[in-house]
């Protein structure tokens, strides 16, 4: 995959060279690209940011830096890519969203500054995608946290692919509780049935604690998870001793 950044402060991708992501650039996995659209201001002060016609407050993005930075992007002929703007006023990132966008050949992320954009960038665009409904200083944090979720889904990307499979959101519930060595310390000990080696206990266990961890922390993810028909007796049991099981 190929990822192409536009940003005012490209130095803030730096994490990006980091750890899993990092290792999927040397094993040329994923390619990062990342441009500074101030070098595209057609004025001397570079600016990119003007005042929005009819007032308000703040400053805008100005429509021709962005516009002449993505035509200098090599792009595929055979496939578009897809442009994400990151937008609080965009659609919310979740794991569905960054599973579709692992499968893309190339992604164009368009991090924003000042107040906001004039309208008509948004015709390069194919996605608004926003992190969440908090405003921060700039796109780009937002985008890093994007790309971290979407590249460690691309195959080859982590040792294994059920290293994501089990994750908190890939299976629509929050992921059971997991334990390590060792087996007690002070005083808190591993459940019994985790040291029995009787794998199907085991699976019944994990599954009864990520459906209680789902019921108890975000009830909401329950509202539209097609469950099946042992999760419907689990979930039912949790329900009707909620005093005891549900916090």
């Amino acid at each position: 995959m190929r990822i192409d950044i536009l940003s005012i402060f490209p130095e803030m991708f730096a994490p990006l060279n980091q750890s899993i992501v990092g290792k999927a650039q040397e094993k040329n996995i994923v390619d990062f690209h990342t441009h500074d659209f101030r070098e595209n201001a057609a004025n001397k002060q570079r600016h990119v940011d003007d005042m929005p016609y009819g007032g308000g407050q703040g400053m805008l993005l100005m429509l021709q830096p962005i516009f002449d930075t993505i035509e200098q992007i090599p792009v595929s002929q055979e496939k578009v890519p897809r442009v994400i703007l990151m937008d609080p006023a965009g659609k919310r990132f979740n794991q569905n969203m960054a599973e579709e966008l692992s499968q893309e050949e190339q992604l164009i992320f368009i991090c924003g500054h000042y107040e906001g954009y004039d309208e008509r960038i948004k015709t390069l665009v194919t996605d608004e995608v926003s992190l969440g409904d908090f405003v921060l200083t700039g796109g780009e944090v937002a985008a890093t946290v994007m790309i971290d979720a979407i590249v460690r889904l691309i195959p080859g990307v982590l040792g294994k692919q059920a290293s994501h499979e089990d994750d908190s959101f890939s299976s629509g519930l929050l992921e059971y509780p997991q334990y390590t060595r060792p087996e007690e310390f002070r005083g808190m000990k591993v459940p019994s049935v985790l040291m029995s080696g009787h794998h199907e206990n085991i699976r019944k266990w994990r599954l009864t604690e990520s459906l209680k961890k789902t019921l108890e922390r975000r009830p909401d993810l329950l509202e539209h998870y097609e469950a099946n028909e042992e999760e419907t007796k689990i979930l039912k049991s949790l329900r009707e001793n909620g005093k005891d099981v549900v916090k």
